[in-house]
């Protein structure tokens, strides 16, 4: 786990790419497949009356120049193409999937609760873009995926076996990456798709106006080289580039060459935010039974990363309810952290100092025994606190405050502030206390969070969509303002917050720049 970081100044070349500013810490990828290769699956719909037309130049926070009913064919057919499933929930063995019922159960209880409006709070079953089954037969763990074309890489998948190792790359191939979907359809093109790996885009320019297109300089990192600047550079043309870079890569690759398009939007760099992203947990669940009070079993790595959510509404859903909206969804993590956590636990320490006792006084003869089997059994203890947490992962309608520009030394820099969303971030964690309270736990904040700090996996905005190049980058086809035939299809183009996990919605605006490109 050590070596799956991006940094090739320092060896580095695993998937995981950490970024830090001020206010904001983000994680996304670098790997074939970009994020969907840690990502956890979830697929859904942004909710249609999110599709806010704010007036801008008003004070307004943000503007889709889309809407829902535009983008419901994109929907469908990416859907269709990263072969969605619901959790089989109702089935066994997944039925016995304690974090699933554990979130149904406290989404009833606020239900019941008197404090939420109807309709307010809705457990629901999202898709996940992971195979759970092969068409027309039983959901099973492990069963081989029947495809009906190779992938790229040639090798064999088996359906979901529920190790919730979905965010650290899933070695089955159950889940339906880029890599086994779209990336695989364009090898399969004749003639194929040229994929290359390992480059790292420098610059990119337009050709001169006689010959249009545009020009990519990169560098090749497969000799995996720490004197990274002394590496050579290479060139292609285009006659027409979309740029993928993500909401952090592609306005930090525009704004360092931004002399090569004097003609781009002052919107470059702004409406950035982190959809609303936060994390918390409630620890030591546990629940009355016979009077009793009784650990409640969460089981995080049981699963994959996530299978349920909680929606909660707000004011543009009628009904009075306040505040903006959100959804709150289980989580996992693989059995080694459920481990590592047990081993850190304060109480393990109290155990090792019993046992090193216990141990010395047998070594040395101050007791009659030898058999250490019963102290080492209280030394691993019952791992019952990480056993029992139940993580919240939360996500939504914040404000895309944010501003992206570079630093004096050619660095990126965002300053996005936690406060702009307070009454936003306030509210989700009230939900999520109240989640608490419902599965009998003690409540944990992200420990960022008490240094006004928030760490976001859904970077969005920097190269806004828009209708005019006053307010946006790029226009609602993901072209850029002024340059003809150089797009952005990903999460930078946002205007503002998608509320669910976005990458639904990056694929099906995705789609549908695809069409414009195809007919252009």
């Amino acid at each position: 786990m050590g070596k799956n970081f991006w940094g090739p100044r320092y060896g580095l070349h695993g998937m995981f790419d950490v970024w830090s500013f001020r206010h904001l810490g983000a994680v996304v990828s670098s790997g074939l497949g970009g994020g969907s290769l840690i990502y956890a699956n979830v697929h859904i719909r942004k909710d249609p009356k999110w599709f806010v037309k704010e007036d801008l130049a008003s004070g307004g926070y943000e503007n889709w120049p889309v809407t829902r009913a535009d983008l419901d064919p994109h929907y469908d057919r990416a859907e269709k193409m990263l072969c969605v499933q619901q959790f089989p929930y109702a089935e066994e063995p997944y039925h016995g999937t304690p974090k699933t019922r554990a979130l149904k159960r406290a989404a009833e209880a606020l239900k019941n609760s008197g404090k939420y409006r109807p309709g307010e709070v809705e457990w629901v079953l999202p898709n996940l873009a992971v195979t759970f089954r092969n068409p027309g037969e039983p959901a099973v763990p492990g069963t081989p995926i029947i495809e009906a074309e190779p992938n790229l890489h040639g090798l064999p998948r088996v359906t979901c076996r529920l190790c919730a190792e979905c965010d650290i790359g899933c070695n089955y191939g159950s889940k339906n990456t880029l890599d086994y979907t779209y990336l695989s359809a364009a090898k399969r093109q004749r003639p194929p798709a040229t994929i290359l790996t390992r480059r790292e885009v420098k610059q990119i320019r337009p050709r001169a106006a006689s010959q249009g297109g545009y020009q990519v300089v990169f560098v090749n990192h497969e000799a995996e080289r720490t004197d990274i600047d002394a590496l050579s550079r290479e060139t292609i043309t285009c006659d027409r580039l979309v740029l993928s870079a993500g909401a952090l890569g592609t306005p930090y690759l525009l704004l360092k060459n931004r002399s090569q398009f004097p003609g781009i939007s002052d919107a470059l760099g702004t409406r950035f935010g982190g959809n609303g992203d936060i994390l918390a947990a409630a620890r030591c669940c546990a629940e009355d039974s016979n009077g009793e009070r009784r650990p409640l079993l969460i089981e995080p790595s049981n699963g994959p990363v996530i299978t349920s959510a909680l929606r909660v509404g707000d004011e543009l859903d009628g009904g009075g309810a306040p505040g903006r909206g959100f959804y709150i969804e289980d989580a996992g993590f693989p059995a080694f952290l459920q481990w590592m956590m047990a081993e850190a636990s304060l109480s393990n320490v109290e155990r090792a100092i019993h046992f090193i006792k216990e141990w010395l006084s047998a070594r040395f003869g101050q007791q009659h025994h030898a058999n250490l089997s019963g102290e080492f059994a209280k030394l691993i203890g019952d791992g019952l606190d990480p056993a029992t947490l139940m993580p919240m992962l939360g996500m939504g309608r914040d404000l895309p405050t944010g501003r992206m520009t570079l630093t004096a030394e050619g660095d990126l820099d965002i300053d996005w502030r936690l406060d702009d969303s307070r009454d936003y971030f306030d509210r989700i964690r009230d939900v999520m206390h109240d989640l608490t309270s419902a599965v009998g736990g003690t409540f944990v904040d992200d420990p960022v969070w008490y240094l006004s700090r928030s760490i976001t996996v859904h970077p969005l905005g920097g190269c806004p969509m828009a209708s005019s190049p006053q307010y946006g980058v790029v226009d609602a086809f993901g072209e850029v303002f002024g340059h003809p035939g150089l797009y952005i299809a990903d999460g930078s183009v946002m205007p503002g917050p998608v509320g669910p996990n976005p990458s639904l919605t990056i694929a099906a605006l995705a789609d549908r720049f695809a069409d414009r490109i195809l007919g252009a």
